[in-house]
């Protein structure tokens, strides 16, 4: 049976709801996420790691789950919250109900919690530590003891410990060495798709070892935590830059980019996370909406000395860097997430993008 529990926040801000799912105890940067579906690639998405994710959507749990609509091997968020789950499921793919796959996963869920409320409060206050608790008592104390998200190394947490390859390698393809930082299940079937033979890396790898299996391309993935801790980060794109090799980076890879590329990065104050997020290409003038999943970005006045690196997009939004370029190397990046899933697919033509870096591609 579901019983009381609360969402509290580092400010001592309470949430009152009741358990489903899990009926545990988590701690957490509590964010939000405003797409109307898609829940459980989102709790598998690993960018989420650390993180206990709020849908801004009422109704959550309506069509279920299934075995293919995941994005790694495991539930990844902290928690989950939701105004109200939706005890039946009603979809011809489903193979279970969201409360059963939470429970099996031991992640903590809370319902019924006002998340318009809680959603206005960290627009306001920014993204704070929070936890979902069965007891009131020493809550606080144990939200202060947690890190914060700033300087926090969660990528090494998610990645992969030995490489793998994506389906089976072709040689008539090019190699692509893909940096696993958190990387998506459909960036890797993307990529795939797009023409490449595929093969993931543990974070940590270096270089010299990827281009010795014959990769002639490196992709650096999303992920989570602050992209300035991520080890060897910086070192790998100037690695990347050193040997001419096209590179295509995506969320964390897109902050990793910048970094390598001299740059800063900065914490938003509550981040992008949805499926409609409105981008500007200015290469061409076209508008995309993207699905986004982030709490970090790149400074671009920290790129400003480099007159070979480009802005491409923006977010229309609050004009974030959504995306750059080298001007003479093959290399360029974005912030959002071009594989959707969930989300519109307007950003799918990058992948093509990349593979026409590449001979054999056909132009």
């Amino acid at each position: 049976m579901p019983q009381k529990a609360y969402l509290i926040l580092e400010d001592g801000s309470e949430f009152e709801g009741v358990t489903f799912g899990h009926e545990g105890e988590t701690i957490g940067e509590v964010v939000f996420n405003t797409a109307m579906s898609g829940y459980q690639e989102v709790l598998t998405d690993p960018s989420y790691s650390g993180q206990i994710v709020a849908m801004t959507y009422p109704m959550i749990g309506n069509y279920g789950v299934n075995a293919e609509d995941v994005e790694s091997d495991r539930v990844q968020v902290a928690g989950f919250a939701v105004k109200e789950y939706s005890k039946t499921y009603s979809n011809f793919r489903a193979t279970g109900s969201l409360a059963d796959y939470l429970a099996a996963a031991r992640v903590p869920a809370i319902e019924g919690i006002d998340t318009r409320k809680l959603t206005l409060h960290i627009r306001d206050k920014g993204a704070l530590r929070g936890g979902i608790f069965l007891d009131r008592k020493g809550a606080a104390d144990r939200l202060l003891a947690h890190p914060k998200m700033e300087g926090l190394d969660l990528a090494s947490g998610v990645s992969c410990a030995k490489p793998y390859d994506f389906g089976a390698i072709d040689p008539g393809k090019p190699l692509i060495g893909v940096y696993d930082f958190g990387v998506k299940t459909n960036i890797l079937r993307l990529l795939s798709a797009s023409g490449f033979s595929v093969r993931v890396y543990p974070s940590k790898t270096k270089l010299d070892d990827v281009m010795r299996d014959g990769a002639t391309g490196i992709f650096l993935s999303n992920g989570p935590g602050d992209p300035d801790v991520v080890p060897g980060g910086r070192e790998l794109v100037r690695g990347v830059i050193e040997k001419g090799v096209p590179c295509f980076g995506i969320c964390l890879g897109h902050q990793i980019m910048g970094l390598g590329l001299g740059g800063r990065t900065y914490k938003l104050k509550f981040g992008h996370r949805g499926a409609n997020q409105p981008v500007k290409n200015l290469l061409n003038g076209s508008v995309e909406i993207t699905s986004q999943n982030h709490g970090f970005a790149v400074d671009f006045d920290s790129l400003k000395h480099d007159p070979d690196i480009e802005i491409t997009h923006v977010n229309l939004n609050d004009k974030t860097v959504e995306g750059l370029r080298h001007r003479k190397l093959p290399l360029f990046s974005v912030q959002y997430h071009p594989e959707s899933n969930p989300g519109p697919q307007d950003s799918r033509y990058l992948f093509g993008q990349f593979r026409k870096m590449f001979p054999g591609s056909g132009c």
